[in-house]
């Protein structure tokens, strides 16, 4: 069994219901899933013994919310080059937030980031069945990759 760590931070309650989605899908396929608001996770110790990490956050300003962009810096030091990672996000109308933290955990942190592309939803769909399974098989997805 692999264990994923899911950090995210959420400004209206949609980016958490899509981590907690995606560690179900995680869970279905047979792996752990840890799923931690970006404050629980505060320094390179808190990262250690993942096998794969997936960060969220909702776009704001056609951005990820500067506390994501912050710690992003000290997600850097903790060298998870090879790491599996997954990126995602919610938004309302633009949705560049899932694009920046996955091209971060790929070509600045070196994860292995092959076959997938970031979840990018828009919040109106995150609470229907549909928004549900997306999540859950982008989890799948991610568990398969262990």
């Amino acid at each position: 069994m692999k264990k994923f760590l899911i950090v995210y931070l959420s400004r209206t309650g949609k980016t958490k219901a899509m981590a907690e989605f995606i560690a179900e899908g995680i869970r279905f396929a047979g792996h752990q899933a840890d799923v931690k608001v970006l404050p629980q996770v505060k320094d390179v110790e808190s990262l250690k013994g993942y096998d794969g990490y997936i960060f969220g956050s909702p776009t704001y300003h056609k951005d990820m919310v500067l506390g994501m962009k912050n710690w992003l810096f000290t997600v850097h030091k903790a060298g998870l080059a090879g790491k599996i990672g997954g990126a995602f996000g919610s938004h309302t109308h633009s949705g560049e937030a899932p694009t920046l933290i996955y091209e971060t955990m790929e070509n600045v942190f070196g994860m292995n980031m092959e076959g997938m592309g970031p979840l990018r939803m828009e919040e109106k769909y995150i609470g229907t069945d549909e928004g549900m399974r997306t999540c859950q098989q982008f989890g799948k997805a991610l568990a398969s990759r262990a």
